[in-house]
Order: C-alpha cells, then structure tokens, then sequence
C-alpha cells in the first residue's frame, strides 16, 4: 500500500496509444489499488529507494480447469528505467514466484504496435500463440491484439 502514489504516478506516464488504450488513460482515479487489483496482486520493482516498474498477476478466468494459468494483466516500466533490465528482472521474479506456486503457464495480451515490449517478451522466452487481428481501432487505425505466453 506504501507504494500507491508512485505507481498511481507510474501507470500515469507509462501509457502510449502504441501501449495502451487512450480511451482510459486520462481517466486514471488516483487509486492504483483496487478491490479487484489488490497489493498482493501485483510485484513492484525498485532502484535507489524509487518504484520503477510493476508486473501484475492474475489468474485469467475463476475456472478451476484454468487454475495451472497465470495472466499479466499489468505490466508497467518507468520511461527513464527501460532498456536497464527493469522489465526482464519483473518477469523473472514473476515466473520464480509463479513455480514455486506450481503455476505451469504465464500468458498475457499485447497490442501488436508495442514492439519494445514484445521484443522484450521475445526475449524472456514468450512465444506467440495467436493474435486478434484488427481487435482495436487506435488513434485511427486497426491494432491487433497478440497473446503470448510461456510453460513454467
């Protein structure tokens, strides 16, 4: 909870139309964590006593034939910490924790204009498993939505 203004910030200045929705980008509450995100949802990256980036994990459908699944449904690299290893260190934590849970797979979605993170995504060891092509009409033109994931 300690770290809700700085991520409330983060997620504020994080978001591009090539990363995010501009629809609900301006319309940020000021309340970073919520009932449906909670703390213990989320992993928070820190350098020099500065929150950085966050990962946040949750299981993609309540389904128990679902349960051996882990979604990012958040992930957020301040601009001046990107290309340091903020991201990957986030994903490597994530995925240790998710192990030692018995969690057999993490997937996610990312818009197909967002290259830096895919590339990143590429480089943790993610590999496509589809993409809804033309899914979003951004800053006027078609997105496709590109889900990913890797086995645990």
């Amino acid at each position: 909870m300690a770290d809700q203004a700085a991520l409330t910030e983060l997620d504020a200045i994080s978001w591009s139309a090539d990363s995010g929705f501009p629809s609900v980008t301006g319309l940020r509450s000021g309340i970073f964590f919520t009932t449906e995100n909670p703390p213990e949802d989320h992993l928070v990256a820190e350098f020099d006593g500065h929150v950085v980036g966050y990962i946040r994990l949750k299981p993609p459908t309540r389904l128990p034939e679902n349960a051996h699944v882990i979604q990012v449904q958040g992930f957020a690299v301040h601009p001046a910490a990107r290309r340091n290893g903020a991201g990957a260190s986030l994903l490597g934590a994530a995925e240790r924790q998710l192990r030692e849970r018995g969690v057999r797979k993490l997937s996610l979605r990312v818009l197909s204009t967002n290259q830096g993170a895919i590339r990143l995504y590429e480089r943790q060891g993610f590999t496509r498993e589809g993409a809804l092509l033309g899914e979003f009409w951004i800053n006027g033109r078609y997105v496709d939505d590109v889900m990913m994931a890797k086995q645990l």
